[in-house]
């Protein structure tokens, strides 16, 4: 399997590695800084660089077929066993690393404040994403609450943590059972948590900035009835 340097340092934006495998979805690496999408976060695009040639990696994701992290291409691949660069787009990924933390530290100021959880979640590469709660009922006017107290939230530099923790912990925890840790397979020991401090904690595999004024400013640009318990709230960074 393929080692994932970006769980453990989201700031990474490139490494060696070598071809372990080439096929017809794309190219599988011994090691990556490449996130594969997932968890509403888009994967990630960049290049690949060897002696005597490079090639654009358009897409990154979990191949359903092998299982294997995989770089989807445009152009020729390197061959089995050749050590190659690998470079992400940073500019694009850290929009997802932004756009992620406003999510979580969104949904932890809609919980603490109002107990809503989530049910679901997406991000685009533009720096927007939606989000959605159980709520009985949803206004432009929540919007407008929501946005103020979350630009607040993220405003005082909280920092955000990577962590990690044995399953049975993991369980025990109450802010990780309202999330559903528990619908993480049980193979998964230990599980990957992000801790925004004092705002939101949640087992996540995707990529976060190190605190949330990195994040800047964020607009709520729509709120929409889904219907019952199944309300959506809509976000923008003000500046992507």
């Amino acid at each position: 399997m393929t080692e994932k340097l970006y769980a453990g340092d989201a700031y990474l934006t490139t490494c060696d590695a070598t071809v372990a495998a080439v096929d017809l979805e794309g190219i599988v690496l011994d090691r990556t800084v490449f996130y594969a999408r997932g968890g509403g976060q888009p994967g990630d695009s960049g290049v690949l660089r060897w002696d005597g040639g490079e090639v654009a990696v358009t897409d990154t994701f979990t191949s359903k077929e092998t299982g294997e992290l995989t770089h989807a291409i445009d152009g020729d691949p390197p061959p089995v066993g050749a050590a190659v660069t690998a470079e992400i787009d940073w500019d694009r990924r850290y929009t997802h690393m932004r756009t992620h933390t406003a999510l979580h530290a969104m949904s932890g100021v809609i919980f603490s404040d109002y107990g809503a959880k989530v049910t679901g979640g997406n991000m685009d590469s533009g720096g927007s994403a939606r989000m959605d709660f159980e709520l009985d009922g949803i206004s432009q006017e929540f919007g407008r609450e929501i946005e103020e107290k979350l630009n607040a939230r993220l405003a005082e530099d909280v920092p955000v943590h990577v962590i990690e923790l044995p399953r049975a912990e993991a369980l025990a925890d109450p802010d990780l059972i309202r999330t559903k840790v528990s619908l993480i397979p049980e193979s998964v020991d230990p599980i990957r948590v992000i801790d925004i401090v004092g705002i939101d904690k949640q087992a996540d595999g995707g990529t976060h900035v190190r605190s949330t004024s990195e994040v800047g400013r964020v607009r709520v640009v729509k709120t929409e009835n889904k219907g019952r318990a199944f309300k959506r709230m809509r976000i923008q960074l003000d500046d992507a």
